[in-house]
């Protein structure tokens, strides 16, 4: 008996079906088959089927008695069942012929690769890297290998040997080096101390046993620990009453007794004390001093406590400057030359030249010998930012009733020095009955007007030479018209008692003199901007070739255009001057304008301002931006980059100074004080408490000092105001509480004696 399988590998989905439902018969155990693959298998014509159950297949008889060649049905399903098993041994047929294909090939390959081998032997060179069984290669050796040959004969004679040299005798040995000098932080065993020096204290606020505060972290609400003393100071003392008005450098009486001439004006100058006896008080304020009144009608009037003094409303009472009303000054407007009123003095000056435009063309101005500075006051509210000087005292306190009316102002004098700022520095320079001989010394303080003045720069005299016809005040028209023609200034208009000239835009007017016209052009080597303790030069400025300070854009697009000049400061900066300059002007907008919104700056009628370490400008940039009715003296370090002339350029005022001196201007000037950086930068120099004592001074009552500086800086500053009697907040930058320096906001109270 034969059975014929078909074996299926792929087609496990098929099935066999005979009917509607597939039946079985009686189970039996030879019905069982261990097979996997089985599908169907006919066995004497008879069809089997198979159903997978438990691991086994099982099959039965579709119809034992059923003859599948005389039955259409069973015909059909044998025909299909014989297709299957055709499909399936074509499937085993491919299976069986790839696997012969596979062994003729590795045959094939093997016999390439033993053929290889052979051959790369053959030839001596390795050309199958797997195996390498070359011997390793022989050497020959020269049958002349032994022989020796001298050749002594052949070689020059040696040079005679010369006798080694005489070596240096060993130095001698090194002293140990000085045991390091001990602050007493840390003890032998390098714990940290409680208690340690800082370096030098000021010896006048050095601590004795009445009254002493303890330098440390503080003041800002906070539990944190004060366990580092770093110097303790004492609450100083007021100064006498006679001291109320006391300017360090320009009340030095000794120092003036001791001037070996004072006819060109040398008791005005500078004389700062020696270092060390300096004063060491607070400058008391007048009795019955009351708080400012605030910009715009301190323009019309103040306080007469403020500045009790009533000489000058007996001396120019009747020339319209200055009046009392009960317990005020009251300032009508006018002045020597303009009795009727500044602001029609200065419709005037618009109506002879119209180019002058003032708060566009002209934004810069310099009123020398200023009186109550009447013609500044009413130039702010033409978009002008005037500076009126005066010598201290030639009219009593002139500059101190400036500064109580808000104008800006600053005690100064041309006598012997470079005034403190800088070449083409105003764009216009107003004289009206200022008191000052021009032509003196060949001109030498008209000298110094041109050097301040801009290129294409305008000065206004106002004096009595000009529309007098006496016989001397012709005589000094004359000399004036005379200088001012060989220092090539153009006469542009002369009408009434106001004469007009305009500075040229370049050398070449000068350089056309003939040779020996005077003055001369200064040497190439001289630096116009070098001011500070700087003697008046007999020469005229030089103008730069370039066009530097010439070419400025007109106000207000001045303030954020980087000039020309911002190329000539000397700095170490990695990156562009002009981006340094835009950075910095982003930088103070978002610190100004969060001060703004923080403690209501533009609600406490602050006026007047000073940034003590200006940079280019920006702090003062800021506050014209947001709109702060108020003033601001950019200072500039001489410890610094000179950027003064750029902050003129950019139309804000500025000066230069030394912080270890004290500030030409009265006590009481400002209503806020802005350092930032300065004390860390300054204590290089001098004594951080005396700086801070200056700052006082020059603070008003109820004013306001925001120091910025690093968090140990301002922690020894934090204890000044304490000795100071201010009140201060210690607060955190922006930049948080982890950041390297923190913010000093104070408030300086009104003392009494």
């Amino acid at each position: 008996m034969r059975v014929d399988c078909a074996f299926v590998h792929r087609l496990r989905t098929a099935r066999l079906k005979f009917g509607p439902e597939p039946f079985w018969t009686q189970n039996s155990e030879k019905n069982f088959l261990d097979v996997t693959h089985l599908l169907s298998f006919s066995l004497n014509n008879k069809v089997y089927s198979f159903h997978k159950a438990r691991g086994r297949i099982r099959f039965r008889l579709l119809s034992p008695e059923l003859n599948i060649s005389h039955s259409p049905e069973k015909k059909s399903l044998q025909v299909e069942t014989e297709r299957e098993m055709k499909g399936l041994v074509r499937h085993e047929i491919l299976t069986a012929n790839l696997f012969a294909k596979i062994t003729v090939f590795f045959l094939i390959s093997s016999a390439f690769f033993y053929l290889g081998k052979h051959w790369s032997q053959s030839d001596g060179y390795q050309q199958l890297i797997f195996f390498n069984h070359q011997s390793p290669p022989s050497i020959s050796i020269s049958p002349n290998a032994n022989l020796t040959l001298d050749i002594s004969f052949l070689l020059p004679p040696p040079p005679p040997s010369n006798p080694p040299p005489n070596l240096p005798s060993p130095p001698p040995p090194l002293r140990p080096p000085p045991p390091p000098d001990r602050f007493g932080i840390v003890d032998e065993n390098g714990k940290m101390t409680e208690n340690f020096d800082v370096g030098e204290v000021d010896p006048d606020l050095v601590e004795n046993d009445e009254n002493q505060t303890v330098v440390g972290e503080g003041g800002d609400g906070n539990s944190r620990a004060r366990a580092r003393a770093r110097a303790r100071v004492t609450r100083l003392r007021l100064c006498p009453e006679r001291m109320r008005e006391y300017i360090p450098c320009l009340d030095n009486e000794e120092a003036i007794k001791n001037l070996e001439s004072t006819e060109k004006g040398e008791k005005y100058e500078r004389h700062c004390p020696e270092q060390g006896n300096g004063f060491d008080c607070l400058v008391p304020p007048p009795k019955d001093y009351k708080q400012p009144i605030p910009w715009p009608r301190s323009r019309d009037e103040v306080w007469f406590n403020n500045v009790p003094h009533s000489r000058l409303v007996e001396d120019k009472g009747g020339q319209n400057w200055i009046s009392i009303a009960k317990d005020k000054f009251k300032f009508p407007g006018g002045g020597t030359q303009f009795i009727h009123g500044a602001d029609q003095y200065l419709d005037q000056i618009s109506q002879m030249v119209p180019d002058i435009t003032f708060g566009n063309h002209t934004r810069v101005v310099l009123d020398v010998g200023c009186g109550v500075a009447s013609f500044g006051a009413y130039l702010l509210s033409r978009n002008v930012i005037p500076l009126s000087i005066a010598p201290k005292d030639v009219h009593e306190n002139q500059i101190q009733f400036a500064l109580e009316r808000g104008v800006p102002a600053m005690v100064a004098a041309f006598a012997t020095r470079r005034l403190l700022y800088p070449s083409q520095a105003f764009d216009l320079i107003h004289c009206s009955r200022c008191r000052i001989n021009w032509t003196r010394d060949d001109g030498i303080l008209l000298l110094e007007v041109n050097r301040m003045l801009r290129a294409g720069g305008y000065f206004a005299w106002a004096a009595q030479p000009v529309y007098k016809h006496e016989e001397s005040q012709q005589e000094a028209w004359k000399e004036m018209e005379n200088l001012t023609a060989r220092i090539c200034w153009e006469l542009v208009k002369k009408e009434g008692y106001i004469a007009i000239w305009k500075k040229p835009l370049n050398n070449s007017c000068y350089i056309n003199r003939d040779a020996e016209v005077q003055p001369p052009l200064c040497d190439n080597d001289d630096d116009p901007d070098n001011v500070w303790y700087v003697d008046l030069k007999p020469c005229i400025t030089r103008l730069p070739e370039n066009g530097y300070g010439a070419n400025i854009t007109t106000w207000p697009d001045r303030l954020h255009y980087p000039p020309d000049r911002l190329q000539t400061v000397e700095q170490d900066a990695y990156i562009s001057r002009n981006e340094l300059f835009k950075a910095e002007s982003r930088f103070w907008n978002d610190i100004v304008g969060s001060y703004v919104r923080a403690y209501h700056w533009k609600k406490i009628k602050l006026r007047n301002v000073m940034d003590m370490r200006a940079g280019f400008g920006g702090f003062a940039a800021a506050f014209v931006d947001f709109g702060i009715d108020a003033w601001v003296m950019n200072v500039v370090p001489i410890s610094g980059p000179n950027t003064l002339p750029v902050i003129f350029d950019r139309g804000l005022l500025g000066v230069i100074h030394d912080w270890c001196e004290a500030f030409d201007t009265y006590p009481r000037t400002y209503d806020l004080l802005h350092a930032s950086g300065l004390l860390s930068i300054e204590q290089k120099r001098c004594n951080i408490s005396g700086i801070m004592l200056e700052m006082d001074r020059i603070l008003r009552p109820g004013g306001r000092a925001y120091i910025l500086d690093t968090k140990s800086v301002i922690e020894e500053a934090y204890e000044i105001t304490k000795a100071l009697g201010w009140r201060a907040v210690l607060q955190d930058t922006s930049e948080g509480p982890y950041a390297s320096r923190r913010v000093l906001r104070c408030d300086k109270q009104l003392l009494r004696a």
